[in-house]
């Protein structure tokens, strides 16, 4: 496949599905040669197939984020399939956690909050250490985190989560500051409520109806959207772009928090 992303070599982690599933799909499409990185194995390997039968160039790969050594064979395995390494996104994270376990603070458990970190953290950090060197031997790349709206701001919920991608963003700024003379662009995408096949039971009713009427759009986001980004963040046409959040939300985080109620 010809497009702006030709000849680049890419890794989505989380890739399986939802956001990674959509940005492996989009990288590939526009002529990446795509490392599709999961710890389920076996999704990975529907995904890679498919952008295969596609036209695409692709390659799945397990990969266990909070398994140090885990993520380091994922980018020697990229490495050595394709033979070098120009994009990283890090996409994957501890939701499982997220959606069961992660209590608001007075009720944390300390267990769960140093595993997100473990997961969400650690595990990105280790990725970007990794690849960075690969990046900078074919003269540069670009590192892609996903962070998320909590991150920026408080919730009622999963503050172990929202501290582990506020962490990314600061983490984003630091790689961007301290490879970026080398040719290494490092940003961060933070995604509104993103409808997928994990969050689509939770995009129901009264719930979805209160997050439509605080988006700026009239829709809420989609996988697609998140992609989208990616590939321009991966792409030439950002390359005077580093060390930035794009919030990718639908103007959640745009507005004064009164502006739903009053708009009626």
């Amino acid at each position: 496949m010809n497009g702006r992303l030709t000849g680049k070599i890419a890794v989505v982690t989380g890739a399986a599905s939802g956001i990674g599933a959509a940005t492996a799909r989009r990288l590939a499409a526009e002529g990446a040669h795509t490392v599709v990185a999961d710890l389920n194995t076996a999704g990975a390997e529907v995904v890679a197939g498919e952008i295969r039968a596609a036209g695409g160039s692709a390659h799945p790969v397990p990969v266990d984020l909070g398994d140090v050594e885990s993520v380091r064979a994922m980018v020697a395995a990229t490495v050595e399939v394709f033979g070098g390494l120009d994009v990283l996104h890090n996409n994957a994270a501890a939701t499982h956690l997220a959606a069961r376990r992660d209590l608001a603070v007075v009720e944390a458990d300390p267990d769960v909050w140093d595993e997100t970190m473990r997961i969400n953290l650690r595990g990105t950090m280790v990725a970007i250490q990794a690849a960075v060197p690969h990046m900078i031997a074919r003269g540069g790349g670009s590192v892609i985190n996903t962070s998320s709206g909590a991150g920026l701001a408080g919730d009622l919920r999963n503050p172990a989560y929202g501290a582990s991608k506020a962490a990314l963003i600061n983490l984003t700024q630091y790689v961007a500051t301290q490879y970026g003379k080398q040719g290494v662009r490092c940003n961060a995408i933070a995604p509104g409520f993103i409808v997928t096949s994990a969050s689509v039971g939770s995009a129901q009713g009264a719930v979805r109806e209160t997050m439509l009427r605080h988006h700026l759009t009239p829709r809420l986001g989609r996988p697609e959207d998140i992609a989208a980004a990616v590939v321009f963040l991966a792409g030439d046409e950002s390359s005077f772009i580093t060390g930035q959040t794009l919030r990718v939300d639908g103007g959640l985080l745009a507005h004064q928090p009164y502006v739903a109620d009053l708009r009626g």
